[in-house]
Order: C-alpha cells, then sequence, then structure tokens
C-alpha cells in the first residue's frame, strides 16, 4: 500500500526539532529536499510528488546573487516543476499518479514567504565559502540552509562575533540547516564547504 501525501510530509518532517508554531519555511525546505532524494532513490513517484508539493509553498523573498569565491553558475534550489517532471518519468503508465502530478501543476497556493537566497553557483571539490558577516535579531529564531542540485556532501558552520561556534551541521548530505536564538543582535559569519568528490552547484537560503 503506497502511503499518502499527508503521511509522506509527516514521515519528512519528524527529523526536525519541534517548534511552538511548527516548523519553518526553511524546514519545509529541508523536507522537501530530503523527500525528493528518498523518492529518487526508491523510485516512488508519490514521495517526489510529495517534495514538490511542499516546493510549491515556498516563496523566497528575494534572490541576491552573490559570489563567494565561487564560479557565478546557476545554483538556484531545485524547483518544483523539475520535481514534478521526475515524478512523471517514473509514474508513466500510471492515470491516478499522472492525475496527482496534474492537479499539483495547477493547483494554487499561497505560498510561505522566506528571507534571501543568495545564489551562489558552483563550489568546487574541498572548497568552501565564507559570507560576509550576517545581522540576525535577538531573540528571535535564526536559520541558514543551503542545499545542492547534485549528490554532494554540503557543511555549514555558523559562528558569533567573538568567533564562537553557535551551530553546525557536518551530516554527509546536499543539504545542511543551521538554526539558533541568538541572545542578542550581532553579526555571524556563515561558511559552507564542500567535502564531496567534485564541483557541486549549491543555493543558501536565510529567514
Amino acid at each position: 500500500m503506497r502511503p499518502t501525501p499527508a503521511l509522506c510530509v509527516m514521515l519528512a518532517l519528524t527529523a526536525w526539532p519541534a517548534l511552538a508554531e511548527g516548523p519553518t519555511a526553511l524546514q519545509l525546505a529541508a523536507a522537501s529536499a530530503r523527500t525528493y532524494a528518498l523518492g529518487l532513490d526508491t523510485g516512488d513517484p508519490l514521495l517526489i510528488i510529495t517534495a514538490a508539493r511542499l516546493r510549491k509553498a515556498l516563496v523566497p523573498a528575494a534572490i541576491d546573487r552573490v559570489p563567494v569565491g565561487g564560479q557565478t553558475l546557476d545554483g538556484a534550489p531545485l524547483g518544483w516543476e523539475e520535481m514534478l517532471a521526475s515524478a512523471e518519468a517514473l509514474a508513466a503508465g500510471d492515470t491516478a499518479l499522472l492525475g496527482l502530478i496534474a492537479d499539483t501543476r495547477a493547483e494554487t497556493t499561497k505560498g510561505v514567504a522566506f528571507g534571501p537566497v543568495y545564489n551562489i553557483g558552483s563550489l568546487e571539490s574541498g572548497g568552501n565559502d565564507t559570507y560576509p558577516p550576517m545581522e540576525f535579531l535577538g531573540g528571535d529564531y535564526a536559520e541558514i540552509y543551503v542545499e545542492a542540485k547534485t549528490a554532494t556532501d554540503l557543511n555549514l558552520t555558523v559562528h558569533d562575533s567573538a568567533g564562537r561556534l553557535v551551530c553546525s551541521d557536518t551530516d554527509q548530505s546536499h543539504i545542511a540547516y543551521c538554526g539558533w536564538t541568538p541572545a542578542a543582535a550581532g553579526a555571524f559569519t556563515v561558511t559552507v564547504e564542500n567535502k564531496g568528490p567534485a564541483d557541486a552547484p549549491y543555493a543558501l537560503m536565510t529567514n
């Protein structure tokens, strides 16, 4: 029996810590990427459709193309249209799934806005990008999320103005997420490393 889209979404979000307001936009973006990767790995178009529906609901407030050491290639996050195209290829001949794909393309969504997307391009294998300090408000939940379009291993670290590590994500994955609540307003330095074997386009997003 295939899992329902609602169950797929629930399973995709179980890896995130519970927040009083529910998952944030960037946590949904990461859940979408994980669900899409799982759908590709298992050949399950329903998982990919679920990922596309999550991705379609997200609307970046701005897109900044800022080269920070890497080449200025297209590292924009994977779009819901590309996800649905992958699902369509796997669902060939399944009228129910093809109908669900068509419904997903046609449905409108209000969208959940989040902060700027820094479209960086390609980060070479073994390379890293360190961003100019980013300002975050004290007492407000702060988030940084990076996502590569290709299979690789991105690591993410965040340091405060005194050089202290406040957050890191070094799991082997093509995505990385950091969330923390600054005690006071301040500037934080973000570093992204490509530990994968090849160059990888990626995008960095903030709330």
